[in-house]
């Protein structure tokens, strides 16, 4: 890697804080829909907070995913998510693999609504 490079530490740290600055007003944007219908819906509150925040999550990862892509480019992401795991008390402190993996946020979507049906169940 090279100074000049994009792929060096200090472009990783930049990636990184623009990512965690990003992380939580992504997850708001996308949270607060879910969280108004379930205000429309009259589900309680103890499962319309945590089901918002699993239906903003996986939309936010898309979204800093697509970041580092954009930043790096698809066929160098994989060094910069292999930088995050071998940071795992800085940088990469809530990375996982897993987080990447469009499966992963799949399943959170489908948990997110499983929550709101049985908040309508549970009314």
């Amino acid at each position: 890697m090279t100074p000049d490079s994009e792929l060096n530490i200090r472009n990783y740290k930049r990636i990184a804080f623009i990512n965690w600055l990003l992380s939580v007003p992504i997850l708001l944007i996308f949270a607060w829909p879910y969280f108004f219908l379930s205000e429309l819906l009259s589900v309680n509150k103890a499962l319309s907070f945590p089901g918002s925040i699993l239906f903003g999550l996986p939309f936010m990862l898309t979204i800093l995913h697509g970041h580092v892509t954009m930043a790096l480019g698809a066929a160098h992401r994989s060094l910069y998510y292999s930088w995050l795991s071998e940071a795992p008390f800085t940088y990469g402190l809530l990375f996982h693999e897993m987080i990447i993996s469009t499966r992963f946020r799949l399943v959170l979507f489908g948990i997110s609504l499983v929550i709101l049906l049985s908040g309508l169940a549970f009314r």
